[in-house]
């Protein structure tokens, strides 16, 4: 029975057991059963020549919850072995704390020994190194076999918020791991365990990096344990099938063992719900890294646009940034040229959790058709929808510009594919629209693949976002605008461009030009820091104020902002807060997205006048399609005031 015996006396039996043509097997066993069968306190008292292959096995085994010293036993002065016996004594502890090894014996009686001491001393060094970083690390990654010995606990139990790394081998690979059980009982259930792989190209993610995104993923898996596995460059020629296959028999020996029924692990994976996909172009840039065009069918769409067009897919066009995935910068819908058609909109999610297969030849491609062009008159991104939405806010400012035929200046900082300022180019002919990119390969990519183009009226410049803004104090009106020369590193970098780099008008004695209204549309860097859109650059305190300064009296800053940490959400709030004397949110129920909307002075429009404002932005919006009318009416609707 279990807990039976006090103690049990080894002389020679692991030695034995552990002969190098048997292996490790008969050994690993034997351990296991005495384990299983000494009581809590009982002791483990082992004769052995201390062989390393047998010290491996031995310190491993009685890693955790174990109290262990070696010591050399004592031989006749006259008798002089070729090899010494040692005795290992390991008490068997409640807990599951780590200790290092004591050795017993004087080191110097030892040197005689020669090759029999140098082993010793090397298994007694590695194994409380390991002890050592085991205790001292933070996330540590534990293998199968440590936790079936119960270092975190009985794992065929469930254990609200327990989080863990692991290390799990397969038969031709090993894999990183993390293990989460549940934080709360949240109604039943889907599944009592799941797998869920994070492809190599997404494990950077904060989604899938960081322990909140974690939890995330488990609430939305509803599995009460969930098995986050990640994916490395060691896995890249293996297809989905063989990597499920390799990880199903480990993932069964972490599965918790109440309630399961023998249901099967189901195994997740991120998808962006592809139905067909085509590459069109793909280009490396030295500021934005690996872009790429591409032309797809989306599994489900919108059942309104389905009903319109019942005969065939739409097709959409998107630029994807590969340091950002999951992340679609740009999203287009592709018509015929000079088609006459109806379109609703299509509300997107621009992050997925569901099934996806990376495999080549996993989904079909879209046959080329160049007689499809970008539709500018149609918005396929929600959040380019919920931006237009906000101009609510400044509707009765426009309204009296326009009748008085005075120009109203906007500032677009990132053109991505360049929908939304043409977008706004065409409903919104009385804007002056200045849109900056710090990328020309993106600005190439607009023109050449999303038919982005220029007039007097919309105009880009290649510069640094933060300081164009700045340079607008040397301004005076919209035809004097900064105008930089060269690259500058780093999108939403607070460092200044070198004067070989830049170009700027200054004009002295002059007041600074005032905007109208400024959008901030990029992307980070670093999607590892939980702060997706926009860089953490644009959200600072120092730029927040110079955007205030640059605004004109009854104007409209815009951010579009993608976190899931809603803990980032709430400091950026909150410094936008300090800055700015009106702000305002519109959350979109199907993305991660959140529009800001920040107002510089103390003149703000009332919730209750809502209405209103909608009727006046409604007559100053020029649509091809009245659908787009009545979804950025119906975003406007949904704005929350925050201050």
């Amino acid at each position: 029975m279990d807990e039976t015996f006090d103690a049990v006396l080894d002389k020679g039996g692991l030695d034995a057991l552990m002969e190098p043509e048997h292996g490790p097997k008969l050994g690993n066993q034997y351990l296991s059963e005495v384990k299983r069968i000494l009581k809590s306190g009982g002791k483990f008292i082992c004769l052995t020549l201390a062989e390393s292959h047998v010290l491996g096995l031995l310190f491993s085994k009685l890693r955790f919850g174990w109290k262990m010293s070696v010591e050399a036993v004592p031989q006749k002065p006259s008798s002089k072995p070729r090899l010494r016996t040692f005795m290992v004594v390991a008490e068997k502890e409640m807990s599951t704390m780590l200790l290092e090894i004591s050795s017993l014996f004087n080191n110097s009686s030892l040197d005689s020994n020669g090759n029999q001491a140098c082993g010793l001393h090397e298994a007694l060094e590695n194994e409380n190194r390991v002890r050592r970083g085991y205790s001292n690390g933070s996330d540590l990654l534990y293998s199968l076999e440590d936790l079936q010995l119960g270092v975190k606990g009985d794992l065929t139990k469930l254990c609200q918020g327990r989080r863990f790394e692991l290390t799990m081998g397969g038969k031709g690979s090993s894999y990183r791991a993390v293990l989460l059980d549940a934080r709360q009982q949240s109604g039943p259930f889907v599944y009592h365990c799941g797998a869920f792989i994070v492809p190599k190209t997404r494990a950077h993610e904060w989604l899938f990096s960081s322990e909140e995104g974690q939890w995330m993923v488990v609430e939305s898996s509803k599995a009460a344990r969930l098995i986050m596995v990640f994916l490395d460059t060691s896995h890249s020629n293996a297809s989905m099938d063989d990597i499920q296959k390799d990880l199903s028999p480990l993932v069964k020996r972490l599965a918790p063992g109440e309630d399961d029924n023998g249901a099967q692990i189901p195994f997740m994976m991120a998808s962006d719900g592809i139905k067909q996909r085509n590459v069109i172009n793909k280009v490396s840039s030295s500021l934005s890294g690996p872009i790429v065009v591409e032309d797809v069918v989306y599994e489900n769409v919108d059942a309104a646009v389905s009903r319109l067009f019942p005969s065939k897919d739409l097709i959409f066009r998107r630029l994807i940034f590969e340091r950002t995935e999951s992340l679609v910068q740009s999203e287009a819908l592709l018509m015929k040229e000079g088609s006459s058609h109806e379109v609703n909109e299509v509300e997107r999610k621009k992050t997925r959790l569901s099934s996806k297969s990376k495999r080549k030849g996993a989904q079909k491609q879209i046959e080329a058709s160049n007689d499809l062009k970008v539709d500018h008159s149609y918005l396929a991104s929600s959040y380019h929808t919920g931006i237009i939405s906000g101009f609510n806010l400044i509707s009765s400012y426009v309204e009296n510009a326009v009748s008085t035929g005075k120009t109203v200046k906007a500032v677009v900082i990132g053109l991505g594919a360049g929908l939304l300022p043409m977008f706004l180019h065409e409903c919104m002919p009385f804007l002056h629209i200045e849109v900056v990119e710090l990328d020309p390969v993106v600005l190439n990519l607009a023109r050449n693949f999303f038919g982005f183009t220029e007039d007097k009226c919309l105009k880009v410049h290649i510069a640094d976002g933060i300081q164009y803004v700045g340079e607008l104090a040397n301004s005076s009106d919209s035809s004097e605008v900064p105008v930089f020369v060269g690259n500058v590193h780093t999108s939403g970098s607070s460092k200044s461009p070198s004067k070989e780099n830049c170009l700027a008008y200054h004009i002295e004695g002059r007041e600074p030009t005032k905007v109208d209204i400024i959008i901030v549309d990029v992307d980070s860097s670093d999607s590892s820091s939980g702060l997706t859109c926009p860089a953490a650059d644009f959200v600072e305190e120092s730029f927040l104020q110079t955007v205030k300064d640059r605004l004109s009296e009854r104007s409209l800053f815009v951010i579009n902002l993608v976190s899931r940490s809603s803990a980032i959400k709430g400091k950026i709030v909150s410094r936008m807060k300090t800055v700015f004397s009106h702000l305002f949110s519109l959350q979109l129920e199907e993305d991660v997205n959140e529009v800001l909307f920040a107002l510089p002075y103390e003149f703000c429009i009332e919730e209750d006048s809502f209405p209103e404002a909608s009727l006046k932005l409604e007559k100053l919006l020029k649509f091809k399609h009245p659908e787009m009318n009545q979804s950025i009416l119906e975003a406007a609707k949904k704005i929350r005031c925050l201050k």
